[in-house]
């Protein structure tokens, strides 16, 4: 069934059709869809994995240089991306895996460069619209492979039985879907007349989320769906709803956090998440102690979590929490021990002014996205609370955090903003009267007499 054409013409035409079929192959290579089972079964890095990133690069730099003419204007966005990596680079000079942070700098470079050109590329709805597009098909071929194939899209010893569909476990899974689900309710909410994928879209993406059982998955689909619906309540319901609905969701903000400083325990027992968080608070306090000896430099990027035997703080973490730990399960906290203090802050910043340039142009370039760049940044942010996603090489949410900030610094391609809240006349309220414009004001018309 093909949808309608839109009948309005949106603020930027679309890139082109082949553009967006290789942004869809590069954002499902992104997440590690199928390809990561299939070449590195065990969740390391190979030869062949490696070759196969390279047809990507090549399409990367290519679509870049033939969009520089739009990438250009994004220059603030490229000098933030810059000092990211910058950092990282200079963090090889102390690292305790000198070869893996070289190798890992240069894909975190190339894949700034992508997110630059995504953010520059696809203007207003049409970076949504695409992650929809992906995420319809990532979750098609999801549901093929638990059907079709269950003993990679099922989870077969730990968590068996749970849905993970083309990745290798299922917070991944969850992680994908929520970024799909986020974009395709943006789609319905912004002034695209198109309701029938992103309805779709929604509703499977959803579903997939339900599937995984995660609980971090949901709070993240929550979180975005219920800021992108929000601010388009607060659109189309008028200056006293918007009121009202803003204080209700200052108090209830209020009571989550005193609730959750004095009853987290109590918290996490409803939820069915032990204390622990799974053993995650044990990895954190371990990790912290080695903080304390680098904070200021870290370990070096991507240079922490070696394998066991190839990294000693890493493997000192393993044998205290008494088991292999892959990752801090905190994307602030593996920050730390890459990059130091120094790299945490530079994130925080960036992701505070992102935030904070997104809130301020919600009437304008957030009403054409359906306010996608803000349900976005929250699940990222909630999302970088429980797993390691900041300042990742190959990662679909660091990709995206810097296409949103790409678009936050552009100029709006729209001269006249859109109000957030709609000016209702009142019912018996008429236009304004110009006094020339009757035979008794202080300006009359000149009467023309024919003969």
């Amino acid at each position: 069934m093909r949808e309608s054409r839109p009948d309005t013409v949106l603020i930027e035409p679309a890139p082109s059709l082949w553009e967006r079929v290789i942004c869809i192959g590069l954002i499902a290579m992104l997440t590690g869809a199928l390809i990561g089972p299939v070449f590195a079964p065990l969740q390391e890095e190979t030869p062949v994995l490696r070759l196969v990133w390279l047809p990507a690069y090549a399409a990367i730099f290519g679509m870049a240089a033939y969009r520089i003419d739009r990438m250009w204007r994004a220059w603030p966005a490229m000098l933030a991306m810059l000092s990211v990596v910058g950092l990282a680079f200079a963090s090889k000079y102390w690292s305790i895996d000198y070869e893996t942070t070289s190798r890992r700098v240069l894909a975190l470079a190339i894949s700034g460069v992508f997110a630059l050109y995504l953010g520059a590329v696809f203007r207003g709805p049409h970076l949504p619209r695409l992650l929809m597009h992906a995420a319809l098909v990532m979750a098609v071929g999801s549901l093929a492979m638990v059907f079709a194939f269950p003993s990679i899209g099922v989870h077969q010893a730990d968590n068996a039985g749970l849905w993970r569909g083309l990745w290798y476990e299922k917070n991944q899974m969850g992680a994908v879907m929520v970024i799909g689900a986020t974009a395709a309710a943006a789609c319905l909410a912004s002034p695209d007349p198109r309701r029938l994928l992103p309805a779709l879209t929604l509703g499977l993406a959803s579903m997939l989320v339900l599937a995984t059982q995660s609980k971090t998955s949901l709070l993240c689909l929550i979180v975005g769906l219920g800021l992108v619906g929000g601010f388009c309540s607060l659109k189309r319901g008028g200056a006293a709803f918007s009121v009202v609905a803003i204080w209700v969701a200052v108090v209830v903000a209020g009571l989550g956090i005193w609730t959750w400083e004095t009853h987290s325990v109590a918290v996490l027992e409803a939820l069915g998440k032990d204390p622990s968080l799974t053993g995650r608070t044990e990895i954190w306090d371990s990790l912290m102690r080695k903080v304390a000896d680098r904070p200021w430099t870290g370990y070096g990027y991507g240079a922490f979590w070696g394998r066991v035997g190839e990294s000693v703080p890493a493997d000192w973490v393993r044998k205290e929490t008494g088991w292999t730990v892959p990752s801090a399960h905190n994307g602030w906290i593996d920050l730390l021990v890459q990059l130091g203090w120094p790299g945490a802050v530079l994130v925080g910043v960036l992701m505070a002014a992102t935030a904070l340039i997104a809130v301020l142009r919600s009437m304008g370039s957030g009403v054409r996205e359906g306010w996608w760049g803000l349900g976005f940044l929250a699940a990222f942010f909630v999302l970088s609370l429980s797993e390691s996603i900041l300042v990742q090489h190959q990662s679909l949410p660091w990709v995206l955090f810097l296409a949103v900030l790409t678009r936050a610094v552009l100029p709006s391609p729209a001269p006249v903003a859109v109000p957030l809240v709609e000016k209702r006349r009142g019912a018996y309220q008429t236009g304004s009267r110009i006094a020339a414009q009757y035979p008794h004001g202080p300006v009359r018309s000149r009467t023309v007499v024919s003969r």
